[in-house]
């Protein structure tokens, strides 16, 4: 896969200095959590069979908590 470079320069149009990119709040761990969360999504979905939140889902037994589970703890 190439990369898109008017992304790239979209991504670093902000950066000043080292801290933007590598820092605790930087675009590089920005990036990386998006990129992991989103590959746990699909994996989710592909293990269900369904999207989050899809109607296919609703009562289908795959979910950690029944509905009786959730009406005694509210």
């Amino acid at each position: 896969m190439e990369m898109d470079k008017g992304l790239i320069d979209k991504l670093l149009g902000d950066y000043q200095k080292p801290e933007d990119l590598i820092g605790e709040n930087g675009l590089l761990k920005q990036l990386t959590k998006a990129v992991i969360e989103r590959a746990l999504q699909a994996e989710l979905t592909t293990h269900l069979g369904y999207e989050k939140h899809s109607p296919e889902g609703h009562h289908s037994g795959k979910s950690p908590r029944r509905p009786t589970e959730l009406a005694r703890s509210s």
